[in-house]
């Protein structure tokens, strides 16, 4: 059996054509095997695997070779640091969606009730981290697929989210009602998108990454349906893809929104609009 100082060398050389972290993927594969924290890898170098955990890691690292995501690979990916339990029935949290959460929760008071619908909620990691951060909201959220509901739900009793999910359509199934704020990170990629053939979107569920219409399909489905659930200056906030700003802002203006503007991720893409209605 060989030390673990010697199974993160072989790994991190396996791994270093199809990552950019194969000494990090390596690690943390290797720590998912163990059950155990990295510090234990650095404490123990020398230690030595049983031959089922050599075998679970080696097959850890193969799949990890052929591209699949390491957060499909844990069960897990961090998110406004909190840990949220991700398949590959959901897309994986991605840092661009901290500028939605940060927009949203300019918006939301921290005093009192706030009524809210994230809408394709995937793991859920928008309304529970809103749960979360404004105790007093209320919060709903949608998605079409049962199997993505059924991780949400798991993401929202592991944080304590007080959350009403829907299987729907977008507001198909939704009851009637206002909502103060509608959030949304849609499917917003064109079916002909070259990126959907790179990296980790290769495994990501299509359906919740691909729109028609290059892309905006959902976006002008969702804009024009919230006018219908958002209370007198409500807002709707949806994320989009660094080049498509100018052609949600038009969507936005075509269903008479107001005050709309587009708000930089922290990479400085244009990444969230914003627009709020007034009857």
């Amino acid at each position: 059996m060989q030390p673990i100082k010697a199974l993160l060398t072989n790994a991190a050389g396996l791994l270093a054509a199809s990552s950019i972290s194969p000494q990090l993927d390596a690690e943390v594969l290797l720590c998912l095997v163990l059950a155990r924290q990295r510090s234990y890898l650095r404490a123990w170098p020398d230690a030595s695997l049983t031959a089922a955990q050599e075998t679970a890691f080696a097959t850890l690292v193969s799949k990890r070779q052929q591209g699949v995501p390491i957060a499909y690979l844990t069960g897990n990916r961090e998110f406004w640091s909190r840990d949220f339990n991700v398949t590959p029935d959901v897309l994986i949290p991605r840092p661009d969606t901290e500028c939605l959460i940060e927009l949203s929760l300019q918006l939301i008071p921290a005093d009192q009730p706030f009524k809210i619908i994230d809408l394709g909620t995937g793991s859920g990691i928008i309304a529970v981290t809103l749960a979360a951060e404004r105790p007093l909201a209320q919060l709903s959220a949608t998605d079409l697929s049962v199997a993505a509901l059924h991780i949400a739900r798991q993401n929202a009793q592991k944080h304590h989210a007080d959350i009403q999910f829907y299987q729907s359509d977008w507001f198909a199934n939704v009851p009637d009602g206002r909502f103060n704020l509608i959030v949304s990170n849609p499917p917003y990629i064109a079916p002909d998108d070259p990126h959907l053939g790179i990296g980790d979107v290769r495994f990501e569920p299509q359906q919740a990454l691909v729109a028609a219409e290059q892309g905006l399909l959902d976006i002008k489905t969702i804009a024009a349906a919230a006018r219908r659930y958002l209370e007198t200056g409500g807002h709707l906030l949806v994320e989009h893809g660094y080049n498509q700003a100018q052609q949600v802002q038009a969507i936005f203006a075509d269903c008479a929104y107001h005050r709309i503007r587009t708000h930089q991720d922290l990479s400085g893409q244009p990444r969230v609009t914003a627009g709020c209605i007034s009857h």
